[in-house]
């Protein structure tokens, strides 16, 4: 009985140790050439997080609506109730980047309605009304983000506003890898980044808008998005985070500072086909 006991013990041993090896060995490990991405600053990791590309990963940049992620960790973070309604006013207009929204004030949604709009069509206005109906209000809700961002170890960090609209919004490739990790974890925020079009109604004698989402991978048939958000700013450059399945490994990926309007979608293409070109 110890004899077979012993061996059964050694079995699972040897097993666990497989298991472990085999879970642990990424596809995307000394990999030859380069994506040739565009983007100022770049980090990708594998599921371990082991670093499979980098660029400048640890330059401090302004990250625009990327901010977007934290903002709504806080939120969901909190026992605020997500059914609650939240109308728009007049301190939740853009006077840093004066940009428009469709969300007028009087506008109507409930918080869980203006997270899905902050994130998947980066509609500011929402992300600024969650910071304000924060219940000690927006200076608190921003001291309430950098305390998370230092409790995820984003050292390099700084928040200061909940729409991302300040270029005081500071992080690098590397932060915000941890950022995405993070996000990961809250079914929401996957829901919401992931999702391609939705229809709310913010005012009850009007017909409904129809928002979409900023990523444009999304409607590609070759890409398999867990989650993602874009940023943009003049300071900010242009910006993307994803968790993407790539060959079968769920990868993190970061780009930011990218001058045009389409070279973060094309980075990630030529981040993709480099990638399984390895395989």
């Amino acid at each position: 009985m110890r004899k077979e006991f012993a061996f059964a013990a050694l079995l699972c041993v040897v097993l666990t140790g497989a298991t472990s090896s085999a879970t642990a060995a990424s596809k995307f490990t000394d990999l030859s050439g380069n994506p040739g991405l565009r983007s100022e600053s770049a980090l990708v990791l594998d599921p371990d997080g082991q670093v499979v590309y980098a660029k400048n990963p640890g330059t401090v940049r302004p990250i625009a609506s990327i901010t977007k992620l934290m903002t709504a960790m806080v939120i969901l973070d909190s026992d605020l109730d997500p059914d609650e309604n939240i109308t728009i006013t007049r301190a939740d207009r853009d006077t840093l980047q004066l940009t428009g929204s469709r969300l007028g004030y009087g506008a109507t949604l409930t918080r869980r309605e203006l997270i899905m709009l902050a994130l998947m069509s980066s509609e500011n206005r929402a992300a600024a009304a969650l910071g304000r109906s924060w219940p000690e209000g927006r200076d608190a809700f921003v001291e309430a983000m950098n305390r998370k961002a230092a409790a995820l170890d984003m050292t390099d960090s700084r928040f200061a506003d909940p729409a991302g609209l300040s270029p005081d919004n500071l992080s690098t490739a590397r932060d915000l890898a941890r950022m995405i990790t993070a996000a990961d974890g809250y079914p929401l925020i996957r829901e919401a980044t992931t999702t391609r079009r939705i229809e709310v109604r913010p005012w009850r004698n009007r017909g409904p808008l129809t928002y979409v989402n900023t990523n444009r991978l999304l409607k590609n048939a070759n890409w398999q998005i867990e989650l993602s958000k874009t940023g943009y700013l003049n300071e900010s450059g242009r910006c993307l985070v994803m968790r993407a399945n790539i060959g079968g490994e769920d990868l993190s990926i970061v780009l930011l500072n990218s001058f045009g309007k389409l070279t973060p979608f094309g980075d990630s293409n030529r981040l993709r086909k480099w990638l399984l070109a390895q395989r």
